[in-house]
């Protein structure tokens, strides 16, 4: 089994729109979306869920209104003023001290200092991870809960699914909508992928950001492949990103016109293989062959 793994060094360069649109080109592939920040290829794909899990990537505290003496001490060691005397009475104490689950970042210092054990530390629920069906294949992809950071946990869990699927199923592709930038999401996208295909745009922000995630993908020794969008839009600064790759070492395989096809068969929650045969969808099936034949 392949992987090939779609990133970008930011968001809104067209990645999930040229991920659907592989996916329409692709045989016996497992999909799998990785950008749980803003995931977004369900929109287009319109997965039927077979199956849904609640992720937790973490611990936060919880004090015991019952247990609770309302000494203070929890609130004085807080660092993250996530503890505030509001919680409800008890036989001892007219007010307790709660902990805010927003502002609480699990380091756990109140669970140990306090002196009548009245702070659990409990399992926090930051989201739900789906398996599920789609025209296409089996899609594993989540939904992160309001406020809710992703570590790169849920990205692993995510892939790890979706390659156990892909076993399972003789699949002969896994699919991948890496998250955007430099993180650990973005690590733990592309971690043991055989192919990556970096998405970027003709800006001055679209070129840095391009150098700081190819630094990334070299360091881990991960054949880098580099698609320009909407290069027509700047033709000189397209031009300047297939000059910076270059020297880079890595290699432009395609430069994308601007189309608001894109947006027209997002409408239609269509990919835009599904949605026109004109010449950008020849342009993609041309730049999905190559990228087929970099992952071997």
């Amino acid at each position: 089994m392949k992987e090939v793994v779609i990133i970008s060094g930011k968001g809104g360069t067209g990645k999930t729109s040229l991920t659907a649109a592989f996916a329409a080109l692709a045989e016996n592939a497992v999909l799998a979306d990785c950008d749980v920040d803003a995931a977004d290829l369900h929109l287009v794909l319109n997965p039927n869920v077979l199956r849904q899990s609640d992720f937790s990537g973490g611990r936060l505290a919880a004090i015991d209104p019952h247990t609770c003496i309302g000494c203070g001490k929890c609130a004085a060691l807080c660092r993250f003023d996530a503890i505030a005397l509001d919680g409800p009475g008890n036989d001892v104490v007219g007010k307790t001290y709660r902990v805010d689950p927003i502002a609480c970042e699990g380091c756990k210092v109140c669970v140990a200092f306090c002196p009548v054990d009245a702070i659990a530390f409990e399992p926090a629920i930051n989201g739900q991870w789906f398996v599920s069906e789609t025209r296409f294949g089996p899609m594993v992809h989540a939904r992160l809960g309001i406020a809710q950071e992703n570590s790169g946990k849920l990205v692993t869990l995510i892939r790890k699914e979706a390659k156990r699927i892909a076993e399972e199923q003789n699949k002969t592709l896994l699919l991948v909508d890496g998250s955007p930038g430099i993180g650990c999401p973005v690590i733990a996208s592309i971690t043991g992928a055989d192919v990556v295909l970096i998405i970027t745009e003709p800006t001055l922000s679209g070129l840095h950001d391009l150098e700081r995630v190819g630094q990334l993908t070299r360091n881990f020794g991960i054949r880098t492949l580099v698609c320009v969008n909407k290069a027509d839009i700047n033709p000189q600064m397209s031009e300047q990103i297939a000059e910076k790759v270059q020297q880079q070492g890595l290699t432009v395989i395609g430069q994308l016109p601007y189309d608001d096809a894109f947006t027209k068969a997002q409408i239609m929650k269509a990919t835009l293989i599904e949605y026109t045969g004109g010449e950008i969808a020849e342009k993609i099936k041309a730049l999905w062959r190559q990228v087929v034949y970099a992952a071997g």
